[in-house]
């Protein structure tokens, strides 16, 4: 068979992992012919491939990024996309694509699996770890591996001049590594996007800790997180050409709020795209490899619709429209439950 692999949305560790699987399941077991397309879509839709082998992925394992590039955008955003792709699979001989995304990406798929009968296969990839479907992303591990060892060295400078030091994580629509890395990195208060924070409150606890004798703080915030209404003004957000919010800034605006309210200095860290960079940790190199592997064998079984998924440590398919078009968020017990036993 031959298929078609490309990489969607933004980078993430263990993307090239995956790729190495598929093409050493598909080549050595299968016979199979893989064709990388190059930057997304738009290699799809223009044919601009990436010639890649059993060989040419020797090497790229513990690589992070994407040796396939991508971008954003879809065959949706323009009126002969569609057939782009179709005349693509058509003329070039492809059996299905493979791709590897995040919610974006898998929504699109699903959307031209259903509606237009292209044969495409997701694979979930977001360091948010918010698609619906699977119990974890790859990704996810090395971002909050990222985030950690950041607060990790921020506990001695925060430490040594009495400070209260705001972490600013990714994590647009849910606080997944707000809380993992909050919790692992021994923050006093995590701020996510599924539950607006009271800055009163925030700035309470944070009094509290310090007239117990604790005069260094450290708190995270996702993103994506908001304020109650009518307790901090935030500036109007601007929106970027696919129509998504432009985030960051929030860590800036919660840190300046605290040191006017308590008096305590206080300094914003951005984290930013850091945690996608870089090495993936071993947990996700394993999982984006059982990942490939299992995507070839459902595709090689016309399992065209679906999206490879973990589930109870076992990698099954599930449809992609349990993940099209929706956002997994942070189980609210886990933070009440657990983590707020830490948090200040």
């Amino acid at each position: 068979m031959r298929f078609g692999v490309l990489t969607g949305g933004g980078d993430c560790p263990g993307l090239n992992a995956v790729i190495r699987a598929i093409i050493r399941k598909g080549e050595r077991v299968f016979g199979d012919e893989i064709i990388g397309f190059v930057d997304a879509w738009e290699g799809v839709m223009s044919r601009r491939t990436l010639p890649i082998t059993v060989e040419t992925m020797r090497g790229t394992l513990p690589r992070g990024g994407t040796v396939l590039g991508t971008t954003r955008g879809s065959p949706l955003d323009s009126p002969d996309g569609v057939d782009r792709v179709r005349s693509t699979i058509s003329e070039m001989g492809i059996d299905g694509l493979i791709i590897i995304g995040g919610n974006g990406s898998l929504t699109v798929g699903e959307i031209l699996f259903r509606e237009h009968g292209i044969p495409v296969l997701g694979v979930p990839k977001t360091i948010d770890n918010d698609i619906e479907g699977t119990d974890l992303t790859f990704g996810f591990n090395t971002a909050v591996q990222i985030a950690t060892d950041a607060i990790d060295r921020l506990h001695t400078t925060a430490e040594s001049h009495d400070r209260v030091m705001v972490v600013e994580v990714m994590g647009r629509h849910s606080g997944w590594i707000a809380t993992h890395a909050g919790l692992a990195g021994g923050a006093a208060v995590a701020l996510i996007p599924e539950r607006p924070f009271d800055i009163v409150e925030v700035c309470e606890r944070l009094v509290r800790r310090h007239s117990r004798g604790r005069f260094a703080s450290i708190v995270v915030v996702a993103e994506g997180s908001q304020p109650a209404e009518g307790t901090i003004d935030v500036p109007d957000q601007t929106r970027d050409e696919y129509g998504h919010i432009r985030l960051g800034g929030i860590g800036s605006i919660v840190a300046a709020e605290i040191g006017l309210r308590t008096g305590f200095e206080t300094r914003p860290v951005l984290l930013g795209h850091v945690q996608r960079g870089g090495t993936p940790t071993a947990f996700d190199r394993v999982l984006s490899t059982r990942f490939g592997v299992a995507a070839v064998d459902a595709a090689r079984e016309g399992k065209w619709g679906s999206m490879v998924a973990l589930r109870d440590n076992n990698i099954v398919t599930v449809p992609l429209a349990e993940a099209a078009g929706r956002s997994r968020t942070v189980d609210l017990d886990l933070v009440s439950n657990v983590a707020e036993m830490f948090f200040a």
